[in-house]
């Protein structure tokens, strides 16, 4: 038999024992899956103490670098979005309320319609033929409106309680005259239901005797200034003179032009409502819960209640048309973000199969394995929600200062809600873990010895 040419034989490998599965790694080795250097230095002193997931999940992040920072700029851009867009849409509809609410009463209560009844009624032996017209509404006072002015101050979620002597008039200087309506007011209880202080431009909110408060626009029509009098004749034939002690500007010019605040009395004298009011403003703690306060005392009292949420309809409507919008932004972001990180992870674990093989062959656990590629998720979303909140401060920064109101003011200010970060955050880190669960038991469920020879 011809021999055959040797050949040398391999070098004997030091082998040595491997760990039982579901211990600890630390220590155990030194990172020899690394395909750019094989050594590593020394771990260091604040390392040595951290768990093993945690510690391998940093340094798969820092591995892939460029996967790491687009992943994380993603987040920080959807995190961003989600809390500039939330914070200015929550500060625009806190504004337009305080505009539109800050003029008028939450809950205003009115006497009841009257109605025109029939005096014949048609019945099956003999038809009837009239024509009924609906009823004149003249001008009335509440009912016992002292004993309904304290039930609605103890109503639960009632602030504050203001009767109210309005009613129709001509105001007159000289030559010229102009439509205005009559508000007879305690100034002491009204300026709890309607901020009237923050709209004095001259003068203070207060009334007594023959003064009259009075808006810009009305002064501008009729030449009128601090201490002028004007002539004031209601639609019942009654007048007085009354002397101007103060102006406002309730930003409103319809209400600047009509507008004249007079004494409750003075006001009940005018419009022939002798002891009595027109209707009873309300203020509520919960601008929101205005038509559940309208609906107890509607079913209290059997008068006409409406809140503002009724009056304001086309308002509410496009509140809440504007949240919606917002809602279904911030749900995409949210699913775009859950994508992205995702998709990286993914990748990272065809990429890492080598390494996740070895260390599953070296003793670690699927639990472990799962767990490394889960921190990664939310260190992503962590590190992402406090970058995107600082981003999102940036923002409001910017453009409070390029977009301003028709005054010059701020449309809203530079402010973070810190429970919409502490959300954010949650949500942040809540969307890395969901979106890092299906490749980690991905990896978790890989073969050692298939993905050493991957």
């Amino acid at each position: 038999m011809p021999n055959q040419p040797s050949t040398p034989l391999p070098e004997p490998v030091a082998v040595t024992a491997l760990p039982v599965a579901g211990t600890s790694l630390r220590g155990r080795f030194k990172w020899p899956f690394s395909r750019r250097s094989r050594h590593r230095p020394e771990l260091s002193s604040w390392a040595r103490w951290m768990p093993f997931e945690l510690l391998l999940a940093l340094r798969f992040l820092r591995e892939g670098r460029m996967q790491s920072t687009l992943i994380l700029a993603g987040v920080t851009g959807g995190v961003a979005v989600i809390i500039f867009l939330t914070q200015l849409i929550n500060q625009l509809q806190s504004t337009i309320i305080d505009r539109v609410m800050g003029s008028q009463a939450h809950v205003v209560i009115r006497p009841t319609e009257e109605l025109t009844r029939p005096v014949l009624r048609a019945d099956e032996s003999q038809a009837v033929a009239a024509a009924v017209q609906p009823r004149e509404q003249r001008l009335r006072s509440v009912d016992q409106w002292e004993r309904i002015a304290a039930l609605a101050a103890n109503t639960p979620g009632v602030l504050a309680v203001s009767p109210v002597a309005s009613g129709p008039a001509f105001a007159s200087r000289g030559n010229y005259n102009k439509s205005v309506v009559l508000q007879g007011v305690k100034p002491d209880v009204y300026r709890r239901v309607v901020r009237m202080d923050n709209y004095m431009t001259r003068g203070t909110f207060d009334v007594a005797g023959t003064g009259a408060l009075i808006g810009i626009d009305l002064a501008q029509d009729l030449g009128l200034s601090l201490g002028d009098k004007l002539r004031v004749t209601s639609a019942t034939g009654r007048s007085e003179t009354l002397q101007v002690t103060g102006l406002f500007d309730m930003g409103n010019r319809d209400l600047n032009r009509r507008w004249i605040f007079v004494t409750l009395k003075l006001s009940q004298t005018l419009l022939d409502l002798p002891g009595g009011v027109s209707n009873i403003d309300l203020t509520v703690t919960d601008l929101f819960d205005a038509d559940r306060v309208a609906d107890t005392l509607r079913l209290q009292t059997g008068l006409t209640v409406d809140s503002w949420m009724q009056t304001n309809s086309g308002l509410l409507n496009a509140l809440s048309n504007q949240t919606v919008s917002n809602n279904l932004i911030r749900s995409f972001v949210v699913l775009i973000v859950a994508l992205g990180i995702s998709s990286v992870l993914v990748v990272s674990v065809v990429q890492k199969q080598r390494e996740i093989g070895i260390l599953r062959a070296m003793g670690a656990g699927r639990r472990q394995i799962m767990a490394v590629f889960l921190l990664q998720g939310g260190l992503v979303g962590l590190a992402g929600s406090i970058l995107g909140a600082a981003l999102a401060y940036a923002l409001l920064v910017v453009f409070s200062h390029v977009f301003k109101s028709p005054d010059g003011s701020p449309m809203f200010a530079p402010y973070l809600d810190p429970q919409l970060v502490l959300l954010a955050s949650l949500v942040a880190c809540g969307v890395g873990l969901a979106a890092a669960f299906v490749p980690a038991r991905s990896a978790a469920r890989m073969d050692p010895v298939q993905a050493i020879r991957a």
